[in-house]
């Protein structure tokens, strides 16, 4: 008699951690990249500590197209303030949608990315453009513009983004254990790059409100062709009180539906 396979049963290879195994070799990806500036005592406002704010007020906005193991590739959007750590410059995201629950759950679980389920959309017709992060019915973030120049490829750089991972009480009263802050070096290799002449739109949403983050100056929008692998690591532990007010961040602020 054959031997039944059950699949919820227990596996074997308990040591592979295949999120980790995906992100940390590279991962190629068409993107479109916007950079402005914003107000300074906006950014101050949307970090926990102890993160602290950075020199210049400035916002990071990507949409890609990320190809990873031959499927067919998905969407992934990022929206990021520029913060510091201990005299270490980084990027802070607020969001990062994301069009599978395969990306969700891996980088929240993982890293501590606060990624959601959303539409993210990167389209390229001929020199024009357009990305659009769609999320409760809301297209809160859209950049469109036309690719004007081809620039230089820059040497491969590596990046820090700043996360914050924990979980929810079961009761309802704070964290199940103290939070994490969690350093994620994204290294980062192009082959292609382009300037592109065009405009960041911020729409209001009441779950995703990018546009309390107004576009001061348009600093540059680029298309990229560019592959990117990461490693993360915990630095530190957060205090349960410090991090409280900024759970909004991660999870869907409920309140403007009402309550019953």
């Amino acid at each position: 008699m054959d031997q039944v396979r059950v699949r919820y049963g227990a596996k074997r290879d308990t040591g592979r951690n295949r999120e980790i195994e995906a992100t940390s070799i590279p991962t190629w990806s068409k993107t479109l990249n916007a950079i402005y500036e914003t107000d300074a005592e906006v950014v101050a406002a949307v970090l926990p500590p102890p993160l602290s704010p950075p020199a210049e007020p400035l916002v990071r906005v990507t949409f890609a197209s990320v190809e990873m193991d031959g499927r067919p590739p998905f969407g992934a959007g990022y929206f990021a303030v520029r913060a510091r750590h201990e005299g270490r410059d980084g990027e802070y995201p607020l969001v990062m949608p994301m069009t599978t629950e395969q990306a969700v759950i891996g980088g929240r679980e993982t890293f501590g990315e606060p990624k959601k389920l959303g539409e993210v959309t990167l389209v390229r017709t001929g020199d024009d453009v357009v990305g659009r992060m769609t999320r409760m019915g809301v297209t809160f973030v859209e950049v469109s513009g036309r690719v004007v120049e081809r620039l230089a490829l820059p040497p491969e750089r590596t990046k820090t983004d700043f996360y914050f991972k924990f979980l929810l009480n079961p009761d309802g009263k704070g964290f199940d254990s103290e939070p994490a802050l969690v350093y994620c070096y994204k290294t980062e290799q192009g082959r292609l790059l382009e300037r592109v002449d065009g405009s960041v739109v911020l729409r209001e949403s009441p779950f995703d409100p990018v546009a309390d983050l107004p576009v001061r100056r348009l600093v540059e929008i680029t298309y990229a062709e560019r592959a990117s692998q990461q490693r993360g690591e915990i630095v530190s532990r957060v205090p349960s009180e410090s991090l409280l007010p900024y759970v909004h961040q991660r999870y869907d602020d409920l309140s403007p539906l009402g309550t019953r």
